[in-house]
């Protein structure tokens, strides 16, 4: 039996098994991508960039067959035009329209306004002033409270410094207070024997210059726009 490498072999055609050349090798195409980067185009920008790819593809020889064809692209590319023109337009005239209703309610504001005060003076003799007020569609402003005295101070501590002569005062902070008044007294207490210190703005201080063993009493008070608390309960501590 005969094989493929019997000399005189041949094809149908009567070609020689030995005549054909061996087929080469495929060479294989370069992968290539297109760089759009349509996205981070504005709007102005994507209408240059297109114009400027139909400027590059006209009488082009390489793209005779156009996909999709140049009339249709410049259709679409068209509709964009008018579409970004009449947008254009539209913000122009938004903006206008906002400068002209901002205008127009500041003028409203400024006649409510008027009727506000006006409404207040009808109202102010009247035997029910918030009900004159209310008729008019209009709300009664609420008043403002009055602050409150501050509370009395609590847990009142006195406790030795770090230097010789030197204590230390710490308490709560009271509600409503923004600072306090802080009273030393040495031992025994009498109604003149209170001795006032500098104000402090923080529930603490620190006091020196007492002598040694001394036994001392301290009281303090918050202050506040609604006035002034009363006295804590007194503390007491030797000096050291």
């Amino acid at each position: 039996m005969a094989s493929y490498d019997s000399p005189g072999l041949t094809y149908d055609s009567g070609v020689l098994y030995d005549d054909i050349a061996p087929p080469q090798p495929t060479k294989r195409m370069p992968k290539i991508k297109v760089k759009l980067d349509l996205k981070s185009k504005s709007d102005s920008d994507l209408v240059t960039f297109a114009q400027a790819h139909v400027t590059a593809t006209t009488g082009n020889a390489n793209f005779t067959t156009l996909l999709p064809p140049a009339t249709a692209f410049a259709t679409t590319l068209t509709g964009y035009q008018t579409a970004l023109g009449n947008f254009n337009t539209a913000q122009v005239a938004a903006k206008q329209a906002t400068t002209v209703k901002d205008t127009a309610r500041l003028a409203l504001e400024s006649v409510l306004t008027q009727r506000g005060h006006y409404v207040e003076l009808t109202a102010a003799n009247a035997a029910d002033p918030a009900a004159v007020i209310e008729s008019a569609g209009f709300s009664v402003r609420a008043t403002a409270a009055a602050p409150q005295v501050p509370d009395p101070v609590q847990n009142l501590s006195v406790t030795a410094g770090d230097n010789a002569g030197e204590l230390d005062f710490q308490w709560d902070p009271a509600n409503g207070a923004s600072s306090y008044d802080v009273h030393v007294s040495p031992d025994p207490v009498t109604a003149a024997s209170w001795v006032p210190q500098k104000g402090v703005t923080k529930s603490k201080t620190a006091v020196t210059g007492y002598p040694s063993g001394a036994k001392m009493w301290a009281r303090v008070r918050a202050i506040g726009p609604g006035g002034t608390g009363a006295w804590s309960d007194m503390a007491t501590k030797i000096v050291p």
